[in-house]
């Protein structure tokens, strides 16, 4: 959520921001924060006002009765009944003023980082990076879902009639090799000092709030039936809202959190060819790596993750490209993102398995995630996350650029995790 203060000081720079954003009217959204905004600290002044009369008017009531004045301590009584009415009034003007105010805040996206390109879709974003050779593959090269079925590792159909399309079942060494990616993951993050953590699958809507899944994604979670908790679409959601109404110390930093969990996404609408096999799911395992740190230091940081994702798809042997997200693309919480993408040559496609974002105060503003600095002062951290990495279309990528006719081979780094060099 986006501070009141960046409205009033810098009006001009968020409806730029917006603009990039392809947020529809801005300069109607900033001028109705601006004066929800104007009103709240009108009532909240007049209400301050007429609560320290009353405060004034009590202690003249005390010297009225201790002076034996009871008939004009009685009419100031009356007086300060009134005022008592009165406060009492405009704070429940003011809270709701608050409330619209908040609730307005919170369809409002992040600002975009000035390096964010302009552009109106995926189309305009801008690659900044590539590493890593993409496979040359005899024209009967297979699908992953194909491979699946032929080595019997996934099975799609079995996952539809026991949940629904996109709940996928792993069979074998299929299951092992899901076991084996997430292993690996969570012992790189562990090397780059990332702590492990076990979050919960569930959290509650102030969580969702907090991360600002709440109310953009609402669509996109699994809510359970007469409850206010959701099912969690990443780690990020419960490993960052660990920091939910806290003041950090500057000893505190850096603070690097990793958590394997599951991810439960519906995305409404998503069907046909293009989300075909893993490409998209509605539960899928991931690890993610979770960053709060100095605002100084976030776009280092982001770079550093940046960097430990690329490790990973380095050490795996998957062709890759680092994509920087223009306006129209980048995420309603995000300041700047990258995504990484890997080519999968069974299906000739690049496909995306990690997003790494600095939201810079944005979340930590909703979470009333702060710290003491050096010199006392209390501010807003900033917040990152990304993905360390999704499993299914990296599963997808490994199975399809390593098939040969004699069954799919390994990556020399997960066999020791998975304990076998190929699928046969």
């Amino acid at each position: 959520m986006l501070t009141l203060s960046i409205f009033r000081e810098n009006k001009d720079k968020v409806i730029r921001g917006l603009h990039k954003k392809h947020v529809k009217n801005p300069e109607e959204i900033v001028e109705q924060v601006l004066l929800l905004d104007r009103q709240r600290r009108s009532l909240q002044a007049e209400r301050d006002e007429t609560q320290n009369q009353m405060n004034a008017l009590s202690k003249e009531i005390g010297n009225l009765m201790k002076s034996g004045n009871v008939e004009e301590a009685e009419k100031a009584k009356m007086r300060s009944s009134s005022l008592k009415e009165k406060v009492k009034e405009l704070t429940e003007q003011t809270e709701n003023l608050e409330q619209e105010l908040t609730q307005l805040l919170y369809t409002i996206p992040n600002l975009p980082h000035e390096s964010v390109p302009e552009g109106q879709s995926a189309e305009d974003n801008v690659i900044v990076q590539e590493g890593g050779t993409i496979p040359s593959l005899p024209e009967n090269a297979l699908a992953h879902w194909d491979l699946a079925h032929q080595y019997n590792i996934l099975d799609f159909e079995l996952g539809n009639k026991v949940t629904g399309a996109g709940f996928p079942f792993y069979k074998g060494k299929g299951a092992k090799l899901v076991r084996a990616l997430i292993n690996f993951f969570l012992e790189e993050a562990e090397k780059a000092g990332y702590t492990e953590i076990q979050a919960p699958h569930i959290v509650n809507e102030t969580s969702g709030y907090g991360t600002g899944q709440l109310p953009d994604k609402e669509g996109q979670m699994y809510k359970i039936h007469q409850t206010d908790l959701y099912l969690i679409p990443t780690a990020e959601v419960p490993l960052t809202n660990m920091y939910r109404d806290i003041i950090l110390e500057e000893k505190d930093f850096p603070i690097k959190l990793a958590g394997y969990t599951p991810c439960f996404r519906a995305e409404a609408g998503s069907w046909g060819a293009h989300v075909r096999g893993l490409n998209r799911l509605h539960q899928f395992d991931k690890v993610e790596i979770v960053r709060i740190e100095r605002p100084e230091n976030s776009y280092d940081v982001l770079e550093e993750m940046c960097a430990h994702v690329q490790s990973l798809l380095e050490k795996l042997e998957l062709p890759y490209r680092r994509i920087k997200l223009c306006g129209g693309d980048i995420s309603f919480n995000a300041a700047l993102c990258y995504d990484f993408e890997v080519f999968s040559a069974g299906q000739k496609k690049w496909l995306e398995v990690s997003s790494v974002s600095n939201f810079e105060s944005f979340q930590a503003n909703r979470l009333k995630l702060r710290y003491r600095t050096k010199e006392g002062k209390i501010q807003l951290a900033h917040t990152l996350n990304g993905s360390a990495l999704a499993i299914p279309r990296v599963l997808s990528a490994l199975l399809e650029n390593n098939q040969t006719p004699h069954g799919i081979l390994i990556p020399k780094v997960l066999q020791p995790y998975c304990r076998f060099d190929k699928i046969d």
